[in-house]
């Protein structure tokens, strides 16, 4: 029911957030007499910070038209390499000829945000790479009928990426995809796969989430799975095309990303009401471009979150050497050939530092003469992927890692 209720306090605020909207316009338009009264343009900047808070997110665009090869602009089209039901591979088409450039797979997290809150991740990797993403869909919009999507399909998605991707590629993991992205490159290397990865990097994700636990794995490992499945599963509602598919719905996974860091957050938004009353286009531009990525969240399958908290966050199958997939037990001591890095920050409060250098130790088999960990110093989880100390020290080392591979 309480997917039923937020969708209905959703339609019931949607008369009151275009009424603000439109109070906020006015009272701030230069040829209306009562924008020039004392607390005018306090009251439309507080209708603006409502109708801020009570829009719809919708996925947001990758934008990324352009970029920079060899010191010329060139353009980039957004092509979707290949369309499965619960996600897609796109790539990000430079135009331009560059045959020697590695292909790149940038393996995006199925954790409650789309793909293009790597937007900054990508644009990095742009000018010197062929890149590929995996941009995963909103599971309120997949009907019942495509069936159910776990761990384990997880995996499938990723293999067949990479092999339709074919031999030579590179693969980055960003957050929680770490683990099943380790565990594919495993089942590939023990297959002798033509094409596994040639070089793997893992950045801030859960490999040994026993490892100075953070917030969401305490939370993880102080309930019981039945707890997650009675009080964070619902089933979506009409009209969605998914209608009556069980999900982790989106709207919960933010609410908790936001008590993580509320007090920052309440400050952000008074930031919001202070730019808009003083006309600071710059900064509400700024606010605004934050806050319609980070908003903007999709629904997770059932049995993939479910799979996801038992065998990653509460049992820790990899790191404890028990990982399964489809029966079979996964090995990455089997990974021989290719390269390892791993990227961690050290002020991280989603994947503590050593959650992801524990790869190291399962990966025994990759020569120490490939493999790299990296610890980026006075970064958080969102700052090892996005702005300015990963465009300017940690992107730098991962291309050198790439080249080298």
């Amino acid at each position: 029911m309480m997917y039923y209720a937020h969708e209905m306090s959703r339609a019931a605020l949607t008369p009151m957030r275009l009424m603000a909207k439109a109070q906020s316009s006015l009272l701030r338009h230069p040829l209306n007499p009562a924008s020039r009264i004392p607390g005018s343009r306090s009251v439309a900047s507080a209708f603006g910070v409502f109708s801020d808070l009570t829009r719809r997110y919708p996925k947001p665009a990758f934008n990324l038209d352009t970029t920079i090869c060899d010191g010329e602009t060139v353009q980039v089209k957004e092509r979707i390499a290949k369309r499965k039901p619960f996600g897609q591979l796109k790539h990000f088409d430079r135009q331009t000829e560059r045959p020697d450039d590695p292909k790149l797979l940038i393996v995006a997290p199925l954790s409650g945000h789309f793909a293009s809150l790597l937007r900054g991740t990508v644009e990095a990797m742009l000018p010197e790479h062929d890149v590929y993403i995996t941009d995963w869909r909103d599971a309120c919009l997949v009907p019942v009928t495509e069936g159910s999507f776990g761990l384990d399909d997880y995996i499938d998605y990723v293999i067949d990426f990479i092999a339709h991707l074919g031999p030579d590629t590179h693969v980055l993991a960003v957050c929680q995809p770490v683990v099943p992205v380790l565990a594919a490159t495993a089942i590939m290397a023990e297959d002798q796969h033509p094409a596994a990865p040639r070089s793997l990097a893992l950045m801030s994700g859960p490999v040994d989430g026993r490892v100075d636990p953070t917030a969401p794995c305490e939370l993880a490992t102080k309930h019981p799975l039945s707890w997650f499945k009675r009080n964070l599963i619902y089933t979506v509602p009409v009209p969605y095309a998914g209608a009556m598919r069980r999900v982790y719905p989106g709207f919960l996974q933010l609410s908790g990303f936001i008590n993580m860091n509320f007090d920052r957050h309440v400050d952000a938004y008074r930031g919001l009401f202070r730019s808009i009353r003083d006309d600071n286009v710059e900064e509400v531009t700024r606010h605004r471009d934050f806050y319609d990525e980070y908003l903007a969240v999709m629904d997770l399958p059932e049995t993939y979150y479910l799979d996801t908290i038992q065998r990653v966050f509460q049992e820790f199958h990899l790191a404890r050497g028990c990982f399964k997939y489809r029966g079979r037990l996964v090995n990455p001591a089997a990974i021989q050939d290719t390269a390892l890095m791993t990227i961690e920050g050290e002020k991280d409060d989603i994947s503590s530092p050593g959650q992801t250098k524990a790869a190291h130790a399962l990966c025994s088999s990759v020569p120490d003469s490939r493999r790299v960990h990296h610890l980026q110093p006075g970064v958080g989880h969102y700052g090892v992927f996005n702005g300015r100390r990963w465009r300017n020290e940690i992107a730098p080392r991962l291309h050198k890692f790439i080249r080298a591979s």
